[in-house]
This record gives structure tokens, C-alpha cells and sequence, in this order.
């Protein structure tokens, strides 16, 4: 019997594989009301299948007064269900096993009580396991309820139909048209056909045909019977009968279900291809958008005035360096530079940028999901848009430990430094030479001796010509520190936005595209539960 399950079963199996990897795929993201009978399904398809292929679960199904139980009655040949006219008779499903393998376990998955066991009829029906089930139209709402239950996991389903009421709204509205994708497991029969002359039966069952269509039968099956004369018994059993010989309804009947199950899931699958997780320049955009709310822009700025005032503090003119010492450092003001990610003092981003990032991320999205169906728009969202907060606190944890001051200062600043103590010690030195030489005339001493150059004397050179030089190379090197500056800003730019880029693509884009993968992945299994 296993090798007849694995052989008959080998596409069914793959397709309830796919199912379970759509309820895998599809669990958080696809509406609960298309989950469930999914869920549903792949359960009971499992149950069903371990109770094995020997019996073949056919349910006679009908309303009241259809007739449904003399049929019961007919092919199980003796009076094992109440036959009633006027009201409902049947509250509970009977159960009727031919041959001698044991139902049991299947009829208590059933939940059917009532059991009767045949071995008068032969070969021909070893296996059935024949239901007749309260009527669908019961006044009785636990009735209804156990036709509901029941229409949903037999094999095979045999609706009795009587002439007066093949067409009631609540039978092909409730049953027949929901499950017209079941059309290869269910037969409908036109009981009580003795009722009628043969125009009218011929009419009577062309018009039952036509209705059929309407709910989206393409060729249904109806067999006509009369439970009074016993006409068409004898065909309605030797069609059971193939149909428990062939071994095959409870395959069919899940793969139906499997049809059913795609076509509820299939509008969640769109066949349109998106841009994936942005194309470049808008994965640009973001980048920037995420890198200037970070205070990308004003920690450059802060990175490069530092730089200037560390080199005024090396290179500066000795007399004046004190006023860039009253300048606070403007990376220690923010709390930067440390490679700490606590308490920097970075600017909140602006409404305006946060407009700014709040359109990247709209865009981003809206290009990402173009044209898919819900739900995934709003999970693309999801993970872009409503996430714009902790991505933007993430950015400003990342620019905090970002360690912006330099390992050590250029080697021209040591050097210029050196220069300019050496040039104010000249100018202090002529400077006391020229005092020397004033408390010398004071006194009236002897005058002594006085060097000149050019007929500048020397203390005098020494005192102007350091000062001078001293201003001049402090002026160069302000200007050779700019231009260190804009370098170090543009360094310190390109890190941050490539720090920003990391960010953005871990939180961005590659859940993004991971959502994406899991359409493409959930939409391939969807498309793998056809047949």
C-alpha cells in the first residue's frame, strides 16, 4: 500500500511540499483568513493520507425531502437511515463500510458515530465507505454545521438533487459554486426522476446542466435516478464502484483542494517584475538623504575647523596662538573624535530632512514593490518608511564611534613650529639687544660697538625681521591648513557616507531584497501547487 501511495502520490506529495513552503514563506506576511484553510488543508491532507488509499469516503449529501436517504437506503440494501418527507431526519452522519478492511481509524478522524458494515455485495465496493449526511438545509443549525464539516474532507461527493429544488440559491451559492473546481469528484443526481415524463426529465435535467455551468462546472456529471423504482440505482452504484476500484478520489479530492487553495493565494502573486531593492541612483539618493540627516555634513565641518585650530595652535605666530587656545576644540565640544558612541552632541536631523528621507524611503519602496499587490506594499514599507526613526539613531550611534581625529598631526606642523620658535627667539633676542643698548645710553656709558647690515642694525633686524617672518610663515600656514582642512573634511565626509551606505544597505536594502526574495519564493511555490 505504500508503494501504491508513493507511486499515485508523487506529484500530490510535491505540491503539498509547496504548500508547506507558502505557509512557511507567507506566515506574518499574507492575511490570517487566507492562511488558515491553507493550514487547514496541508493538516488534513496529512491525516488523510496516513489513514491510506483501501477505503474511498463517498458522502450523499442533499436537502430535505431530496431523497438522499433511500438512496443510502437502496445501495446499502437495507433500512439503515431514517426516510423522512416533510422535515429533516437526519441530525447525525451514518456510516456504511463495505468489505472486510477495518474504517475505523478514518471514521473516527470523521467523527462520524453511526456505522454499519456490508459484505453482501460483493468485490465491486470493498473499500466504500458511504456517508448520508444531515440535510444542508436544516432548520437545525448543528445540521448545517455537519454538513459543512464533512463536504470539506470526504472523497468523494454525491449531491441527490430532486426536480422541485435542483435550483436553491443556498446549495449552488454555499456548495456548489465555491467548489466547482471539485467538479472531478463530485456527482450530482437527479432523484425522483419517476416523477416526471421524459420531456420534462430531459428538460428538467438541460436546464440542471445549465445551471451547473453558471457556478462554473464545465461538464458535470449527473447521473438520474428514482429511489422509489429503484431506475438508476444500478448505474449510481456501478459509478461508486469505479471510482472506489480506481483508488483514486481521495487524490483527486486534495488535489482539487490544492487548485482551490492556489486560486485563493495566486492574487497575492503578481506577475510583474519590480526594480528589485532600487536601482543606483536611487540607492544614491537614500544614501545621501540618510548620510546628511545624520549630520554628515556638519561633523565635516566640525572635523575641518578643528584641523585648522590645532594647526593656528602648532604653526601660529607665538604671540597671538593664545586666542586660538580660547577656541573650544569643535570635535570635543560635540563629544567626537573619541570613537565613542555615547553622549555626542550631534544636531537632531530637521524636519526638513527628515521630509527629505521620508521621500527617498516612500520612493525606494514604491519602486521596489511596483505594481505587486498587497500585502506586499505595506511590508515594503515596513521595512523602509516605518523604520525611518531607528535608522537615522543607528546612523547617529555610527558617526559616535566613528574616530574622526587624526592618529597624529602632519609632520609640517612640527616643523613650522620649530621654525617659528626659532624666529621668535631672533626677535626676542633683538629685542633685548636693543633694550640692552637703551639702558647703555641712559647711564651714559660708552656706546658700544653696533653691527649693521645694509645699514639696518643687527638688533633691529633681528627684532623686525623675526616678528615679520614669524607673521608671514603664520599667514602661509593658515593657508596650507586650509587646504589640509578641505581634505580632511572631504576624508571625513567620505567615511560617515560610507558608514551611512553600510547602514543602509543592513538595514535597508538587503531586508529589502530579502522581502522581495520571499515573493519570488512564495509566488514559485504557489505556482507549484498546480498539477
Amino acid at each position: 500500500m505504500k508503494t501504491l501511495l508513493r507511486r499515485g502520490t508523487r506529484s500530490l506529495e510535491e505540491r503539498l511540499t509547496a504548500l508547506a513552503n507558502v505557509l512557511e514563506l507567507g506566515d506574518g506576511r499574507l492575511p490570517d483568513q487566507e492562511m488558515r484553510p491553507a493550514r487547514d488543508l496541508l493538516d488534513r491532507a496529512g491525516q488523510r493520507l496516513n489513514f491510506g488509499l483501501n477505503n474511498t469516503v463517498v458522502a450523499l449529501a442533499g436537502a430535505t425531502g431530496s431523497g438522499k436517504s433511500s438512496i443510502f437506503n437502496a445501495l446499502a440494501g437495507d433500512g439503515l437511515s431514517t426516510v423522512g418527507v416533510r422535515r429533516p431526519t437526519t441530525g447525525v452522519a451514518h456510516a456504511c463500510v463495505w468489505g472486510e478492511a477495518s474504517a475505523d481509524e478514518l471514521l473516527e478522524w470523521l467523527a462520524v458515530p453511526r456505522r454499519h458494515r456490508v459484505q453482501t455485495k460483493g468485490e465491486a465496493l470493498d473499500g466504500l465507505v458511504l456517508l448520508d449526511l444531515p440535510d444542508h438545509d436544516s432548520t437545525e443549525v448543528a445540521h448545517r454545521l455537519e454538513v459543512d464539516r464533512l463536504v470539506e474532507v470526504v472523497d468523494l461527493l454525491v449531491w441527490v438533487l430532486d426536480p422541485q429544488k435542483y435550483a436553491d440559491a443556498i446549495l449552488h451559492d454555499r456548495y456548489v459554486r465555491p467548489m466547482a473546481r471539485h467538479e472531478g469528484v463530485t456527482l450530482f443526481v437527479l432523484n425522483q426522476s419517476d416523477r416526471l415524463g421524459a420531456d420534462e426529465l430531459h428538460a428538467c435535467t438541460a436546464d440542471l446542466r445549465r445551471v451547473l455551468r453558471d457556478d462554473g462546472l464545465r461538464d458535470p456529471k449527473i447521473l438520474l435516478t428514482s429511489a422509489v423504482t429503484g431506475e438508476g440505482v444500478g448505474v449510481l452504484e456501478a459509478e461508486i464502484a469505479t471510482r472506489v476500484h480506481e483508488r483514486k478520489a481521495a487524490l483527486q479530492r486534495l488535489s482539487a483542494d490544492l487548485e482551490v487553495a492556489r486560486g485563493r493565494l495566486a492574487p497575492f502573486c503578481s506577475d510583474v517584475k519590480g526594480q528589485g531593492a532600487g536601482d543606483p541612483r536611487t540607492r544614491r539618493r537614500v544614501v545621501d538623504a540618510l548620510a546628511d540627516a545624520a549630520g554628515t555634513r556638519v561633523v565635516s565641518d566640525a572635523v575641518a575647523r578643528s584641523h585648522q585650530r590645532a594647526a593656528g595652535l602648532a604653526t601660529g605666530w607665538p604671540m597671538t596662538r593664545w586666542l586660538a587656545r580660547i577656541r573650544p576644540d569643535p570635535l570635543r565640544r560635540m563629544h567626537l573624535g573619541t570613537g565613542s558612541e555615547d553622549a555626542t552632541s550631534v544636531p537632531e536631523a530637521s524636519p526638513a530632512q527628515h521630509a527629505e528621507v521620508s521621500l527617498v524611503l516612500n520612493a525606494l519602496a514604491e519602486t521596489a514593490s511596483n505594481s505587486l499587490s498587497q500585502p506586499w506594499p505595506s511590508l515594503m514599507r515596513s521595512v523602509t518608511v516605518d523604520r525611518q526613526d531607528g535608522i537615522l539613531s543607528e546612523l547617529r550611534r555610527a558617526v559616535g564611534a566613528t574616530s574622526l581625529a587624526p592618529a597624529r598631526n602632519p609632520r609640517w606642523f612640527t616643523v613650522v613650529g620649530w621654525l617659528q620658535r626659532l624666529l621668535i627667539s631672533l626677535a626676542a633676542a633683538g629685542a633685548l639687544w636693543l633694550l640692552l643698548l637703551w639702558i647703555i645710553a641712559w647711564l651714559n656709558l660708552p656706546d658700544p660697538p653696533t653691527y649693521q647690515i645694509d645699514r639696518i642694525p643687527v638688533p633691529t633686524a633681528l627684532l623686525v625681521g623675526g616678528a615679520l617672518a614669524g607673521l608671514i610663515v603664520s599667514f602661509v600656514s593658515r593657508y596650507v591648513a586650509k587646504i589640509g582642512a578641505d581634505r580632511r573634511r572631504r576624508s571625513v565626509s567620505k567615511t560617515l557616507r560610507t558608514s551611512a551606505g553600510e547602514i543602509a544597505e543592513a538595514m535597508i536594502f538587503e531586508p529589502l531584497e530579502a522581502e522581495l526574495q520571499v515573493h519570488r519564493d512564495l509566488c514559485s511555490a504557489v505556482a507549484g501547487l498546480s498539477p
